[in-house]
This record gives C-alpha cells, sequence and structure tokens, in this order.
C-alpha cells in the first residue's frame, strides 16, 4: 500500500483560487491583497475572462499566469505547492541527526537512496539475485513460484493479488485476484490504433530495448526479446478490462472457491504461488476478471519460456529503474516522464528519495511527520474547520429544492 503525506485542503472553486493552508505549526498561508476576504484571493482571478464563457479561466487564469508549470513538473496547483512545503519538513526529518527507531529505518532508507556514489559502484547488483532466478528456470510449472516472488518486491508481472473488502459484507476482507501485468500506464496505449499511439508503442518498443540492453545481452537479442514483450503486453491488454467497465462495481464482483480459481488457469498452480508468497489459508476468493485469467493462461501456455523470461525480465528492470545507476534512472525518465507525461526535467533526487521513503516506510515516517508539523492545537483547529464546512454543506444540500 502506498502512504502519501498531504496537507488538508478545501475547495469551493476551482483550487487555484482558494487559499489552501496547511495546518501544520510551520505552515504559512499565502498572502492576499488588503481587504480581500478571507478564503478568496482575487489576484488569481482573470477578470479578462467571461464567467459565462469559460469559469476556469476566469477563476484560476491569473494564478496561471503568476505560475507557469515548473520544468521538473507534470502538473502544477495549489496541492503541489502545500507538497512541496510539506516535502521540506519530511526532508529536515529524514536528514535529522541522532533518528532513533522507525525514524532511523526511515532515514536509513532515504540515506541509500541518497549514496548516488554507492549506487553506481554497486551497478545492476541489486538485480542479480533475481535476474538468476528468473533465468535458471526450465519450466514453465516453476512460474507461479517466481511470480510470487517478484510480486513479493513489488514487480508487477502477469497479475495482482491481495486482499480487498469483500464487496458483499464490508466487514470482511477477501482475498482477490485481478488483471495487471502491464509496462504502459493503461491498456489503451497498446489497443489504439491511431498515428499517435502507434507511434507512442513504438518507442516503448525502443525504450524496452534499451534498457534490456544495459544488462549486457547481444543487440539482436535485446531486440528479440523487446519485441516479443510488447507482444505479451499486449495480449495483456487485450484481456483487460477498460477502465470505463470496472467503474461498476458488479462488473468485478466474482467470489469463488480456490478451486473454482485454479479450474480457470489449468497451466498454473496457485498452490505453488500461495506457498512461494506465505499467504495464510483461505476459503473464498475474488476473482475480478475470470476472462483475464483464462486469456493469461492461454497466452503463458502459448508463448515460449525464453519469452515469458525475458517479460519477466523487463519487469523486474523497469520496476526497479529508480533505484539503479544514474543510465537507467535516465532512461526511465526520458520516456515515462519526459515522452509520455511532457515533464521535461527530473525531480531533484531528495525530492525523489523523499517520494520513495514516503511509499516505502510511509507509517515510520508519517508518524515522524506528526509529531514534527502537526501538534494538538492544529488538529483541533482542523477538525472545527471540517465540522463548519460539513454544516455549510449540510445547510446548502437542505435549502436545494431540487435535490430528493
Amino acid at each position: 500500500m502506498r502512504h502519501h503525506i498531504v496537507a488538508v485542503v478545501f475547495v469551493a472553486l476551482p483550487f487555484a483560487t482558494v487559499f489552501a493552508v496547511a495546518q501544520s505549526s510551520s505552515a504559512v498561508p499565502p498572502a492576499r491583497a488588503a481587504g480581500t476576504p478571507a478564503g478568496i484571493e482575487v489576484l488569481s482571478l482573470d477578470r479578462s475572462g467571461d464567467a459565462c464563457t469559460d469559469f476556469y479561466q476566469f477563476a484560476c487564469g491569473g494564478w496561471m499566469a503568476a505560475n507557469p508549470m515548473p520544468a521538473d513538473r507534470q502538473r502544477w496547483g495549489r496541492f503541489n505547492q502545500l507538497q512541496d512545503h510539506n516535502f521540506t519538513i519530511l526532508r529536515r526529518i529524514l536528514e535529522a541527526p541522532k533518528s532513533e527507531g522507525d525514524r532511523k529505518k526511515a532515514s536509513d532508507y532515504y540515506a541509500a537512496c541518497m549514496d548516488e556514489k554507492g549506487i553506481e559502484a554497486k551497478g545492476l547488483q541489486l538485480l542479480e539475485r533475481e535476474l538468476t532466478r528468473i533465468g535458471a528456470m526450465t519450466r514453465k510449472d516453476e512460474l507461479p513460484a517466481v511470480v510470487a516472488r517478484l510480486h513479493g518486491i513489488g514487480v508487477n508481472v502477469l497479475l495482482r493479488f491481495g486482499a480487498r473488502t469483500d464487496l458483499r459484507d464490508a466487514t470482511k476482507q477477501i482475498a482477490d485476484v485481478d488483471q495487471g501485468g502491464l509496462g504502459l500506464p493503461d491498456r489503451d496505449y497498446y489497443l489504439k490504433t491511431d498515428a499517435r499511439s502507434l507511434e507512442l508503442k513504438q518507442k516503448y518498443q525502443n525504450h524496452v530495448q534499451k534498457m534490456l540492453g544495459m544488462l549486457k545481452p547481444t543487440p539482436a537479442r535485446a531486440e528479440a526479446d523487446a519485441r516479443a514483450i510488447l507482444a505479451i503486453e499486449t495480449k495483456l491488454a487485450d484481456a483487460a478490462l477498460d477502465r470505463t467497465a470496472r467503474r461498476d462495481p458488479a462488473v468485478t464482483d466474482h467470489t469463488m472457491s480456490p478451486a473454482d480459481w485454479q479450474a480457470l488457469t489449468p497451466d498454473l498452480d496457485w498452490s505453488k504461488y500461495l506457498a512461494a508468497a506465505g499467504v495464510p489459508a483461505f476459503t473464498q476468493i475474488n476473482v475480478s476478471v475470470p476472462s483475464y485469467l483464462k486469456a493469461m493462461n492461454a497466452l503463458v501456455a502459448s508463448t515460449p519460456l525464453d519469452d515469458v523470461k525475458a517479460y519477466l525480465t523487463w519487469q523486474l528492470v523497469n520496476a526497479s529503474a529508480q533505484m539503479l545507476p544514474k543510465a537507467v534512472v535516465d532512461a526511465d525518465f526520458d520516456f515515462f516522464s519526459r515522452t509520455l507525461e511532457g515533464q521535461q526535467e527530473p525531480l531533484p533526487r531528495w525530492q525523489r528519495c523523499v517520494t520513495q521513503t514516503d511509499e516505502q516506510l510511509g507509517e515510520a515516517l508519517g508518524k515522524a511527520f506528526v509529531d514534527e508539523a502537526f501538534g494538538p492545537a492544529a488538529k483541533a483547529d482542523t477538525l472545527k474547520m471540517v465540522e463548519g464546512i460539513k454544516a455549510a454543506m449540510r445547510q446548502d444540500i437542505e435549502a436545494a429544492s431540487w435535490m430528493s
């Protein structure tokens, strides 16, 4: 589970117009013009625009003009400014000397992430054990255990397995298996056939080839593996439900026994996966997309083992890229951030390492953040603000005669 430490923000107009005040002891609300009512920053308005034609431009145009997109961001707004404020606090926590307990764990993780010289010296040694494990496979019946190991270290291969709230009984958790295993952000990247999508898919294949090439195979092998990987991921994407279909909870609600789950995939022995992953015994599982599992089983059965191993290798490298030497980090940024998202420069390393620490040790870092920046007075102020907003919303809703 990922943990994100964010400021509490409430908005009534588009966020650029609203004072987003972080509830921490060191938060400083942005300045506003004298006489301006608290809550609205009139300098953020674009009074040259017509509110009836483009309300967003009218409400936020002034702010956008005064706050151009930084080169190291994919999006920018008041929320991001608040997050930057919080990141400064988190950096101070992580770089503080003499940390103890959970705070020390977080600080040690952050320090390891910041150790660029050490990372460069180790090269790709971080991957050696897992690459050896993948390379040692000689039969496909070994695949479930290898997939379990990769899932355990955060590598997204073939599918997702975990726990979720039982949609039929919210007091219970239930085992859940779902579609997954793609390198690109969404299935549509693989399936759209317009010129832009085809160009991106080719650039993705080139990127995969480049990243695999850092493992020192022959150029011909890296090229062949990249083609095979794209073919595998395209078939997985074709079997996956799109985002629109998944909006209906009933579409992904398919509770069954472990035996029925196994029957969907006769070529993959899930008892080996469960044993390798250390999953406790369960009597029911939700199979979110049964048709995906059937297609995945057929794909694994019909795909040469070497191609499956190439796919696993790519997913391992892709998931680990941010913790590898600079050449890998730069290549990862160039495709996923610059080409796909339009971000021109990477974030400073300390911000990336704060993010990594937050994702991996969020509970430890979150506790330290609360101790550092969110005292009892701030909590009381926030609760008071929340209750005030709820009361105002309740009054508006009750006064709306058109609502049932």
